[in-house]
């Protein structure tokens, strides 16, 4: 008989032991599909239990107490962080009719306020600290009426996306009505005195109830709101909004991915279907008389749509800019002309079109960059759009439909100096052939040695892909002579939805392939070697990092997945998780989804002996997107399993959540351990 291996990944060397607490393996046993799964820690997803509090913590302070033990704090790096996070950020002017908006967090403050201008005086009229001093609490929306006057501030605390919504008057920031708890949606109807809103409170989310929505009279009792629409089940979701253009309603209904679209105008009884499918998508935009919907329709790279208000059925609506061999990405209706973004492998262009659907030109960009965003503010005739780069943070300019002259309109200066800096964009196949793209950002002039400590980042899921965008802190990293590499794997929208659908349900394997081709490019073009190589992923690209670590542990020297999915079997019974069953599947009520999800759980496939690179998993208490219970059991499962010796470190944030909302404080110290953590095990003290 062949010995089992028990060491398959870079051991960690003269480093002092790790000595995490004890956890007790506790048989559970379910049945699904025929199937008998023995959980030895359920236990741990109740976070609620003393003993997992206490389990937890202990576990939290070990990683704190080896790292501090084990790890040499990088020279500058934290002054670093805290001089591009904690200084002046302004954010761009939004126009709201007459009136201008903008976000500011000073040097020192904790948390970003809202500020208006008036008479050329900046006023700040609403300060999330006032609510917890300590800085737990942010803004996490802004909804404006049409000319300005009131704004309902969205605002969550601890990280926990369930928000309270505060009525403020625009001037002095008053607070005009009773705030408004337990909130995941806030809409302001065309009666100003009404608003949509969208019921999802804690109690709600963890008994996986369906959002509701209402019909809410601003300063009125709660009991006295009106109820409109829940789905049935909490895999989907249900909205209403009022055009902001035009006097039409809509009304969606559906899936991550899919959705039944209903239309009424003011004084109908009766909404109106114009839409319903369970494959794909139709997101509406209403102005004056006609109806723009960029839709995914028998158009896996998109196209957008126009129908008449008084003909909105779905067999009227005609093309305006049919699907290409490029992805449509976005788009803006201006005065005279409709500005297309699209996308051409990962670089996007803009083009400009005629009101009948003709192409007039392509749009030159002001600068080299990529475009985030176009939008056209009709109320102050501003037509914004967004540009990106690498090395410099993302600046905003107005066009001028007509003469296509650039001006900035916003920009945000930066301490980091990317002077000595260089990307690229590169292709390699993946394990059956398909062509990949990923960034690499290095300094200039890099030795293609095997020796760059580098650092690969990925996620590959829910129609999200990589872009440009500023490297910001990572520049740290990257100018001390790491290489850091972001993947286009699929899973995302790189080429549209067809790349999207290649990476999930039956084919997710493809996204795990994709990540471990990419490294193996790295490796294999002499950027760094297997002992030089860390891996990062969150959220769906936690999972990623947990999978890939169990297929090739080898491969890696460290990695780190942070807010992550791991038990992909039971995934779907906690938070707002039924949401994601049409990208994973249902593994309780459907056997082929149970069967196919099995061949890749992280927490299902941990290797009896297997030794897997130093992996630290990072999670937030106040999750209310993924449960933390998922960090919990597989650093359990992995500490407990035999022949793993690199440590598995656990991470926990306890008063924060999936990321949003944190503090400046907590930024830096989060930055701080986690770059550290993957620079100290690239040999980089």
């Amino acid at each position: 008989m062949a010995a089992i291996p028990i060491i398959t990944a870079p051991l960690v060397l003269a480093q002092g032991s790790f000595n995490p607490p004890e956890t007790p393996f506790k048989p559970y046993q379910f049945t699904w599909h025929g199937f008998t799964i023995t959980d030895g820690y359920q236990w741990l997803e109740d976070k609620n239990d003393p003993e997992v509090i206490s389990w937890t913590r202990a576990q939290h302070d070990a990683t704190s107490s080896y790292c501090e033990k084990n790890y040499s704090h990088i020279e500058g790096l934290r002054e670093e962080l805290t001089a591009y996070i904690d200084r002046d950020i302004r954010g761009p002017i939004r126009p709201v009719a007459d009136r201008q908006f903008f976000t500011m967090r000073k040097k020192g403050e904790k948390q970003s306020k809202l500020y208006t201008i008036l008479r050329g005086k900046e006023v700040m009229i609403f300060d999330p600290v006032r609510l917890d001093p300590e800085g737990k609490a942010s803004i996490s929306g802004i909804s404006y009426t049409r000319d300005g006057g009131k704004a309902a501030v969205s605002v969550q605390f601890a990280g926990k996306e369930i928000s309270t919504v505060y009525i403020i008057e625009t001037r002095k920031g008053r607070e005009v009505a009773k705030p408004i708890e337990g909130l995941r949606g806030f809409s302001w109807c065309r009666d100003e005195n009404f608003a949509y809103i969208t019921v999802g409170t804690k109690e709600m989310l963890e008994q996986q109830i369906p959002l509701r929505t209402y019909l809410h009279r601003i300063g009125d009792e709660r009991n006295n709101d009106k109820f409109l629409i829940a789905p049935q089940d909490a895999k989907n979701s249900a909205s209403y909004w009022d055009a902001r253009y035009s006097d039409v309603t809509f009304i969606s209904e559906g899936d991550f991915y899919s959705n039944t679209l209903r239309i009424s105008r003011q004084g109908d009884a009766n909404p109106l279907q114009i839409y319903s499918s369970d494959k794909y998508k139709a997101s509406p935009n209403a102005i004056g008389d006609k109806i723009y919907i960029m839709t995914n329709h028998e158009a896996p790279n998109f196209k957008l749509m126009i129908a008449g208000v008084g003909n909105p059925e779905f067999e009227n609506w005609r093309e305006f800019y049919g699907e290409k061999e490029t992805v449509l990405r976005d788009y803006a209706v201006a005065e005279k002309y409709i500005f297309i973004v699209d996308q051409k492998d990962v670089t996007r262009r803009l083009f400009r079109f005629d009101m009948d659907g003709n192409l007039v030109n392509e749009v030159e960009l002001p600068e080299v960059g990529d475009i985030s965003s176009v939008a056209y503010y009709r109320d102050s005739k501003m037509l914004l759009v967004s540009i990106s780069s690498f090395f410099s943070p993302g600046k905003v300019y107005s066009l001028n439909e007509e003469t296509l002259e650039w001006r900035i309109y916003y920009e945000q200066p930066s301490p980091i100096d990317t002077e000595g800096l260089e990307a690229k964009v590169v292709f390699y196949p993946s394990k059956d052939g398909t062509r990949v793209p990923m960034f690499i950002i290095h300094k200039k002039g890099i030795e293609l040695d095997g020796t760059n400590p580098t650092l690969l980042y990925g996620y590959g899921g829910f129609n999200i892909g990589i872009s440009v965008s500023y490297i910001g802190t990572t520049a740290s990293f990257v100018k001390r002579g790491g290489v850091y590499a972001i993947a286009g794997i699929r899973g995302g929208n790189e080429y549209g939805e067809q790349w999207h659908l290649d990476g999930m349900m039956y084919k997710k394997q493809n996204t795990f392939d994709d990540f471990i081709a990419a490294a193996e490019y790295l490796i294999g073009e002499n950027y760094t070697s297997r002992g030089k190589l860390a891996i990062r992923g969150g959220s769906n690209g936690g999972l990623l990092i947990g999978a890939v670590i169990n297929q090739r542990p080898e491969l890696f020297k460290a990695a780190i997945s942070q807010v992550p999915l791991l038990d992909m079997i039971r995934y779907h019974k906690f938070l707002i998780a039924r949401y994601w069953i049409p990208e994973y599947g249902d593994p309780e009520t459907n056997p082929e989804d149970f069967s196919y999800i099995l061949t890749y759980s992280p927490q299902h496939n941990i290797r009896k002996g297997i030794n897997l690179p130093t992996t630290l998993v990072v999670a937030g208490e106040n999750d209310t997107r993924v449960d933390p219970l998922h960090a919990k059991k597989f650093v359990a499962a992995l500490q407990n399993n035999p022949g793993q010796i690199n440590p598995v470190l656990l991470r926990m944030d306890f008063d924060s959540g999936h990321g949003s909302g944190k503090s400046t404080q907590q930024m830096v110290d989060e930055l701080q351990f986690v770059m550290e953590f993957y620079m100290n095990e690239l040999g980089m003290q």
